[in-house]
């Protein structure tokens, strides 16, 4: 078992790494592939993983990881013990601008298990983004990976002047304050 670091490997020219962690295998692969048929000017690998940590035997093996993106299912509290379980296998630095939290299923609210709030409150006691979507609908999917992949091409260090830091904070909402 292995913490996941964001400054352990040196980054790789033209290209970016996404993990994806979540139960939902299915809205994984189907974000992925959004993530994929987006035009980009760099190469990008998407891994996916259920929980953390990673295992430790392939860290060697492993790339420079850009952007965690956790997934929520609003349906499902063990989604959300998964993601909190996992929270503890990332190294502090990745909270500085390199991780967010997605949550779906927001569009069938009367069918939520876990609270707004909970969800609310792990964004601002981890300093990250949360952005929701409904990943059954192919529009909201395709402007999802568009988000996601403008958010990791920052994270990559590929947007000159703008650091995964500055734009974390500027998606921080002033509502919080």
């Amino acid at each position: 078992m292995s913490l996941v670091r964001p400054f352990d490997k040196l980054p790789t020219l033209n290209s970016a790494v996404i993990l994806l962690v979540g139960t939902d295998e299915r809205r994984q692969q189907q974000l992925a592939e959004a993530i994929l048929k987006e035009k980009k000017n760099f190469k990008i690998n998407i891994h996916v993983a259920t929980s953390l940590p990673l295992p430790a035997e392939r860290d060697h093996v492993r790339p420079r990881i850009d952007l965690i993106a956790f997934m929520i299912n609003m349906q499902s509290k063990h989604s959300l013990r998964n993601v909190e379980a996992s929270l503890s296998h990332i190294d502090a630095n990745f909270f500085l601008g390199k991780v967010c939290f997605l949550i779906t299923g927001v569009g069938r609210m009367n069918h939520c298990s876990v609270e707004m709030n909970a969800v609310r409150k792990l964004g601002n006691l981890y300093c990250s983004p949360v952005l929701f979507c409904e990943l059954d609908s192919e529009g909201i999917r395709a402007a999802t990976a568009q988000r996601l992949l403008r958010m990791l091409q920052i994270c990559a260090g590929h947007v000159p002047g703008v650091s995964a830091l500055f734009f974390s904070s500027l998606m921080k909402s002033s509502i919080d304050e």
